[in-house]
């Protein structure tokens, strides 16, 4: 297998680590096999891959889509360095309401598999950061929502000193005033 798969208390989410081949010219690695991915209970069908560039400081988040539309997530990072941060709105789960962090970097090479039922946001650690992910739906602006990136009930530290956040990001709702959750 190519892959390394690390579960935690948050059911469905994994931490992968790609089987890395190196040598004096750089290295290769697998990014995403449907046949190892399957294999440790993940069989979602990506439709959907989308890149982002952000600067320093800047804070993505944090987004999903509901109403049907519903993504799980592959994601890591290309270039520099991301806290990448997800939140349980599973009512059923004993993690509802609860955030996980990890840095993803160009460096450690992790990748972070999200299933439906997070929000998920990051921040940009390094000078910049290209992020790469995967999606099990398509966007649907219709089915868009999101929780604020700075809820004190979260208490999320974004591990950035002066966070660059976008206006629509400002404004989204608390985790208790959301009305949406899965």
């Amino acid at each position: 297998m190519n892959f390394n798969f690390t579960k935690n208390e948050f059911v469905g989410m994994a931490i992968i680590a790609p089987r890395i081949f190196s040598d004096e010219r750089g290295h290769f690695y697998e990014s995403y096999k449907f046949s190892d991915f399957q294999k440790n209970g993940i069989s979602d069908n990506f439709v959907q891959d989308n890149y982002s560039y952000s600067s320093c400081g800047v804070v993505r988040g944090l987004h999903f889509q509901a109403a049907g539309k519903e993504q799980a997530k592959l994601v890591y990072c290309l270039s520099g360095e991301i806290y990448d941060v997800v939140v349980d709105l599973r009512k059923s789960s004993k993690t509802f309401g609860k955030y996980f962090g990890i840095v993803l970097s160009a460096e450690n090479n992790l990748m972070l598999y999200i299933p439906k039922g997070f929000a998920h946001g990051f921040a940009t650690l390094s000078e910049a950061a290209k992020i790469f992910y995967k999606v099990s739906e398509e966007y649907d602006p219709k089915s868009e929502f999101g929780i604020r990136w700075n809820d004190p009930d979260l208490a999320i530290d974004w591990r950035v000193e002066s966070p660059i956040v976008s206006a629509k990001d400002q404004i989204l709702p608390l985790l208790k005033d959301s009305k949406i959750f899965f």
